[in-house]
């Protein structure tokens, strides 16, 4: 009972830290979210403020709804997105499980090879990248956005999902062989499910570089049929006018896939995160 007791002061501090750090990532999506619904002289006279019936206004999400065609530009990220994170997810773990799995001469030169991508910025080449697509003629599509982001999103989807991917029973994979399983059945009858936590975990921090990104859809997809979400935000910045009521709005509204993916996966994220770090 002493025990109990003597660890109640340690978990009460855990948990203190634990709301400190909440409420810290919290504040700016908070303060983002209660100034899309203010006035703009509301906005710069008491940023911290709440919206009250004086200074409740929804012109920022009327004038982003008006102008551009903001439902095309979710569609277009959303598509971009989840394409994306499907084939980082599928690609990156039958990678992982293969160099997990297959014991060949060159398995740690390949491992780090894939890795090498966490260490080297996409972003250097894009100039290559731009000429790849022009030749093939992919500029101006949702598909040279997918092959880039999903190219950007396997070096650490590999390096994260083949450390987990080790930590599956050999016994029970033998067992499937025994009992006549391919080795594809295995891969995504007992081996994915068993790393589900640590898909959740890579497919979250790889869809928020995807969803916030501006240079690639502004190098590759420029064009209005093809603007994601934040590309298309950057028509109420202006170099002298900023529309900040819309700006606001756009944000409201882009932070919202994020937060309702968070919350879905929130149980498999602490347990991808956690997971080996206490016994």
């Amino acid at each position: 009972m002493s025990k109990v007791h003597s660890s109640w002061p340690r978990t009460i501090a855990a948990h203190t830290i634990l709301l400190g750090y909440v409420v810290l990532a919290l504040f700016p999506v908070v303060l983002i979210v209660i100034n899309a619904f203010k006035s703009r002289r509301a906005i710069f006279n008491d940023p911290l403020a709440l919206p009250t019936r004086d200074t409740f206004d929804t012109i920022g999400f009327t004038t982003v709804l008006e102008q551009g065609d903001f439902l095309l530009y979710f569609q277009n990220s959303l598509i971009v997105t989840v394409a994306s994170l499907f084939f980082v997810l599928l690609f990156g773990a039958m990678a992982a499980f293969a160099l997990a799995e297959y014991r060949f001469r060159g398995n740690l030169l390949m491992g780090l090879f894939l890795a090498l991508g966490i260490m080297i910025p996409i972003r250097l080449g894009t100039v290559a990248i731009l000429d790849i697509m022009v030749t093939f003629n992919l500029v101006n599509t949702l598909t040279a956005l997918i092959l880039v982001y999903t190219a950007q999103g396997l070096p650490l989807a590999v390096f994260i999902l083949t450390e987990f991917m080790r930590q599956v029973s050999d016994d029970l994979k033998n067992a499937g062989r025994i009992d006549g399983l391919s080795e594809y059945r295995i891969f995504f009858t007992l081996a994915l499910p068993l790393v589900r936590p640590a898909m959740a975990t890579v497919g979250v921090f790889t869809m928020i570089p995807i969803w916030n990104d501006l240079w690639f859809p502004l190098i590759l997809a420029p064009s209005e049929a093809t603007k994601t979400l934040t590309l298309g935000s950057q028509i109420f910045l202006g170099q002298y006018v900023t529309n900040w009521n819309a700006v606001l709005a756009a944000l409201t509204l882009a932070i919202l896939p994020v937060v309702i993916l968070y919350l879905i996966f929130s149980r498999q994220l602490i347990r991808g995160i956690t997971s080996g770090a206490v016994k």
